[in-house]
Formats: C-alpha cells, structure tokens, sequence
C-alpha cells in the first residue's frame, strides 16, 4: 500500500505548517491561554486559510477534502498545540453536508468553511461515561419545529460557539439537532481546560432546535469517530514535537561533565518513545483510512486506533517528563504544555480503558457471530 503523501495534501502541510512556525509561536499560545483559551483572531487565520472548508463540499463553498487531508492538517496543528478546536468544523462540516436539510446546509456550510461560525458537537453527558447511546437529553415538537431540553458537559469553545450539534431523544431514540447558541433557553458556562484550551457546560431549557437527522444515533457514531480521528493525528503532530524538545534537552543538558544524551540508558528511553511515537502514527493513519469504511467496521478500527494513541500518549509525555526532570512540569517550559495536551487528548472522545472496553465487547461479538 502507498502511503506517500500527493503534491496537494504535502502543500496543504506545508502551508499549515508554515502559519504554526510563524503565526503561532509559544508566546502567542500563553497569551490566548491567559487571555480565556480562544483566539478569534487564530480562528479567521484558520479560516483564511480554507482549513475551516476542509470537509465540506466545493458548491457548498469549502475545500471537498476529505480523512487524509484532515490528519495532515491536524498534525501540524499539534506541533503547534494549537488551541482553537478546528476540529469542530471538520465534525460538523461533515455532519451538515450529508445529513441536513437544504435550507441548513445554505445557511451554514459556507459560514462555517469561511470562518464566521463555530458549530461544536455537544455530545458529553454526566452520567454518559462516553457512551453514545445514553442520552437524557429530550427534544419535542412545537408548532412548525422543535425544542430541545437537557445538559452537556466539556463543549470545546461552547461559550464561543454559534450553533451546537446536539443529540437528543426523540419519539424513543435519540436524534441530532442543530441549535443557536443565541437561541432563547441556551445557557453556556465556559471555564478553562487543563490543556490550555476553552470549554462549558451548555445548558437547554426548551430552546428552538432544527433536525438534522431523525435517525441520529449512526450519525452520531460518525462525528465521533470523525473526532477521534482528528484527535489521533493531533496527538501525533504533539508526541512527534515533544520526542524532539525531549532529544533537543538531552543534547544541552549536561551532568558530570557531558551531556546526558551520552547515557546509555537514557538513549534507550528515548529509543522506546520513539518506537510508540511510531505504533501510534500507524495506528492514526489507520484510523483516517477507516473513516468511510462501513459504521461496524469503522467502529472498531478507531476504538483499537484511540486505545494505541492512549498508551503512546501517556509513555510519551511521562517520558519526557521524567528525561526533563524538575523543570519538565514547570509552567514557564514548553514541554509542559505538550504534556498537558497529551494528558487532555488521552480523554477526548472517550479515555484509554473506555476504548480497550469497545474492542473487547465488539471482539466478543464477532466472536459470537462465528461461534
């Protein structure tokens, strides 16, 4: 199998790449962060960009890209730990795009893939511990439309957003909605998150909603995987950027008179970061490949692909950690923020044991299938 990168998705890196190196540097990062985790202003150079368009279709005013182009993307932007949920366009531009209804697509696509509205996928529940189809949230018919009551937790940027994707139950299952979040009866707390980045817990008292998919359970399951898709090749741009302020350290760092890189044992650690830095890469390149794979088989691929990116993310950040010593957890050191990025992606879209849970029952079933 061919796992080159074509003239137009190794472009697309690079002009990422090039904005991450010299319009969003350390510095600026710690400034968005004290200032409230959210930039507008990174967000339109995003959008300036086209990333915002990555997903949705070129008549609807976006870029027509599609798995591949969003890992590269994402990638670049974990090198950067880059805190604007970018991502959250990908999820919704592909939601919209195959699911909506005209009129919604017309009013939305094009502002979302020119920047001008944020739309997050606001899933998380207290009680839900990740799982999907538990849903307390509820929807009802009122007149010509909807309203949509319920709570969700850990939005990203959910005090910044314009809209959310909402799941909800409805006649008995559970729908997805689209709602404003200027819409009456939506009240959103934002509040810091440990990587740096914004999010709130929203709140809906019988707020006017537009139904996206009456069947919202499968695609539900999409904009997850989607998400967690996203959030493996994040992680990756992440470990591969921390490997190297890890390696970079070593080289500088010196103790009885040479540089602790000449530690036998200490090279060996990084050799062992360096091999689930790898695993993990595969493993995400799986993942954006399973993408359009049928929903069972698509399911498992990024439960067993979020399970390796957990491992290789926490022996990763711990390693650097450690190889760092003291300084590694201050503040004011960079490789601190990755470390913390790396813990915050480790529970995005469902944490380590959840997804080693989803292989093993989905194991199981197969297995019963063929006993």
């Amino acid at each position: 199998m061919d796992f080159d990168f074509s003239d137009d998705q190794q472009q697309l890196r690079d002009a990422v790449a090039k904005w991450v190196e010299k319009g969003y540097g350390f510095e600026r990062r710690r400034a968005t962060e004290a200032a409230g985790g959210f930039s507008r202003e990174a967000w339109d150079e995003l959008a300036e960009l086209g990333l915002g368009g990555l997903y949705i279709p070129e008549d609807e005013g976006g870029m027509g890209m599609g798995p591949v182009e969003g890992m590269v993307v994402m990638e670049e932007l974990g090198r950067g730990i880059v805190l604007e949920p970018l991502a959250q366009s990908f999820v919704a531009g592909a939601v919209l795009a195959g699911h909506a209804d005209p009129d919604t697509k017309d009013n939305w696509l094009p502002r979302i893939a020119g920047g001008q509205a944020l739309v997050a996928l606001a899933w998380q529940e207290r009680k839900a511990r990740y799982r999907l189809d538990q849903c307390e949230a509820k929807a009802v018919k009122a007149g010509d439309g909807w309203t949509l009551s319920g709570s969700k937790s850990l939005v990203p940027a959910g005090d910044e957003a314009d809209a959310f994707l909402v799941p909800a139950q409805l006649d008995g299952r559970i729908a997805l909605f689209l709602v404003e979040r200027a819409a009456d009866g939506v009240a959103a707390r934002g509040y810091g998150t440990q990587d740096g980045s914004r999010a709130a817990e929203v709140v809906f008292d019988k707020a006017a909603a537009v139904l996206v998919a009456r069947d919202g359970l499968p695609v539900l399951e999409h904009a997850v995987d989607i998400g967690i898709a996203t959030a493996c090749a994040e992680a990756i741009g992440v470990m591969d950027r921390t490997l190297a302020i890890t390696v970079e350290y070593m080289n500088t760092r010196k103790q009885f008179g040479v540089a602790i890189a000449s530690f036998q044992a200490l090279r060996h650690r990084v050799a062992d970061m360096k091999m689930q830095l790898e695993l993990a890469r595969s493993m995400s390149y799986y993942a954006s490949l399973k993408l359009n794979a049928p929903a069972a088989e698509r399911r498992q691929a990024l439960a067993r692909a979020k399970y390796q990116l957990g491992v290789s993310m926490r022996f990763v950040g711990q390693q650097a950690v450690q190889l760092h010593g003291g300084i590694g957890v201050t503040d004011e050191y960079i490789v601190s923020h990755y470390f913390r990025k790396l813990t915050q992606l480790e529970m995005t879209f469902g944490d380590t044991l959840h997804h080693l849970g989803e292989v093993s029952g989905r194991m199981q079933d197969t297995a019963g299938v063929f006993a």
